[in-house]
């Protein structure tokens, strides 16, 4: 995973790179967060990193990272829903819809490959070949499936930093998993462990603060009820030395 695993996450105020690096321009990048709400306090997952590896050693974290050349060549079992495409169209700077697709395929490789966990459908006499790092989901005879995903924020990490994302977090369902690869997650692979934690609980105290941002966007919407691509779509991003957070569609 390496910097892809990175992607979506900002470093602690105590592990962040030297600010003082020249301009570089952020890399798209995505993150997924998945929801159980059989319950009345709902669930999400989190898995946590290793102890020796450099990034946020033994950190619980969502999956996510950069989006791959393959993500917007991949097929679909079912295009984006059109809510979505706009709210991936808003802000600036802008992206095509190409783009806005690659994004929640991305999310949803992610996922996948960082905790043995697919979003897809059945992918019945389609006769597609998929390989590289879709080959979980050929071998499951299964197409990727954004359909079912939502957008909760957009962030882009500060400038100076060595490694900037222009990352977009999703959520959906628990319910949308459909295929469940075993072995992904052990005691020396990135992610450790998988658990499914309340929200508010103690391991989601000790997420990197923009996180905790996106996560409480998340329980303010899920307070509401089902989800909706109409909602405000917060946009964390940083000028004038802090960080600011507008509406995605009503910036000027």
């Amino acid at each position: 995973m390496s910097d892809a695993a990175q992607a979506a996450r900002e470093e602690k105020p105590e592990e962040k790179e030297p600010d003082h690096h020249p301009y570089y321009r952020p890399k798209d990048a995505a993150t997924l967060i998945l929801v159980d709400r059989s319950r009345a306090v709902p669930k999400v997952l989190v898995g946590r990193r290793h102890d020796k590896v450099v990034f946020m050693p033994g950190k619980f974290v969502f999956p996510g990272g950069r989006v791959d050349k393959s993500d917007n060549r991949v097929p679909v079992a079912a295009p984006i829903p059109g809510a979505l495409e706009e709210n991936l169209l808003k802000g600036s700077p802008k992206i095509t819809s190409s783009r806005a697709r690659s994004l929640a395929v991305a999310a949803i490789r992610e996922a996948c490959e960082e905790t043995g966990l697919c979003l897809g459908r059945k992918a019945e006499g389609s006769g597609t070949k998929l390989d590289g790092p879709w080959q979980p989901f050929a071998e499951a005879g299964l197409l990727p499936d954004p359909s079912g995903l939502f957008l909760i924020a957009r962030a882009i990490t500060p400038p100076g930093r060595v490694r900037r994302f222009d990352t977009r977090f999703f959520t959906a369902d628990a319910s949308a998993i459909t295929h469940r690869i075993e072995g992904v997650v052990h005691a020396d692979a990135e992610l450790v462990e998988l658990v499914w934690v309340e929200i508010g609980s103690k391991p989601l105290a000790d997420l990197h603060p923009m996180t905790k941002n996106v996560l409480g966007e998340l329980e303010r919407r899920l307070a509401t009820g089902p989800l909706r691509h109409d909602a405000a779509v917060p946009f964390f991003h940083f000028y004038g030395g802090r960080m600011h957070r507008d509406v995605l569609g009503e910036m000027k």
